[in-house]
């Protein structure tokens, strides 16, 4: 490699056994996470948000410009306006203005198992709306000039973080992708170099909340990975 400056790195050394366990163990306690659409109004501490987008902020990146941004909403006026921007558009998608619906009927057969429909009050009564926006531009200074490169790969992986720290941290999560999402980059004042990629609910579940049985089918190891 090229000289660069460098810092020592180790990582903890554990025996086969202690390793196996550690892995199975986490890979048991997100095998419990499931997308909720029954949001509590319960209150959440705040310092297990900043946590988890802290954790979420270690993910690997193109470049280490590190190019995302977590917009955490609590405010009652603004999670309204989202909810209802969105909705504006899931009535679209779903044809439910009494026009033809923007989805193919394809994907509406694809989603009519997990019982969607354009009516989101989730965006409403969960206590955070965590919007994540993929900085296309900015490096690490965050000029809005320099390019930022793997932008959608990396912002992928650290909402993937940011979601597992979450569940970690007792919460119930749910992702959201209203398309578009131009509305969610005003509703957050956020510059325009910046996209918006999806609003992550956060909360906790309601009393008797349920998930779709459809979501419990999940591909077994052997048809999720080969060994070559």
């Amino acid at each position: 490699m090229k000289e660069h400056e460098t810092v020592p790195y180790t990582v903890e050394a554990l025996s086969h056994d202690e390793a196996i366990a550690r892995a199975r163990a986490l890979r048991d306690r997100l095998k419990e996470r499931r997308s909720c659409r029954y949001f509590s109004d319960e209150p959440v501490p705040r310092e297990v948000i900043e946590a988890a987008i802290e954790a979420a902020g270690t993910a690997p990146n193109g470049a280490n410009h590190q190019p995302w941004h977590f917009a955490v909403v609590t405010s009652p006026e603004k999670k309204r306006a989202i909810r209802l921007a969105a909705e504006e558009e899931e009535k679209r998608f779903y044809g439910e203005d009494g026009d033809k619906p923007k989805a193919s009927d394809e994907w509406l057969d694809a989603l009519s198992d997990l019982g969607t429909d354009a009516d989101k009050p989730f965006l409403e009564t969960a206590p955070y709306l965590i919007v994540v926006f993929a900085q296309r531009k900015g490096g690490i200074e965050e000029d809005g000039k320099t390019q930022n490169y793997y932008v959608n790969e990396s912002v992928g992986i650290a909402c993937g973080m940011l979601i597992a720290a979450l569940h970690e941290g007792g919460c119930s999560t749910l992702t959201h992708t209203p398309s578009p999402m131009g509305f969610l980059r005003e509703a957050c004042e956020r510059p325009e170099w910046e996209k918006p990629l999806m609003i992550v609910v956060v909360g906790r579940p309601t009393k008797g909340a349920t998930v779709p049985a459809h979501a419990l089918k999940k591909k077994p190891l052997s048809q999720i990975a080969s060994w070559l």
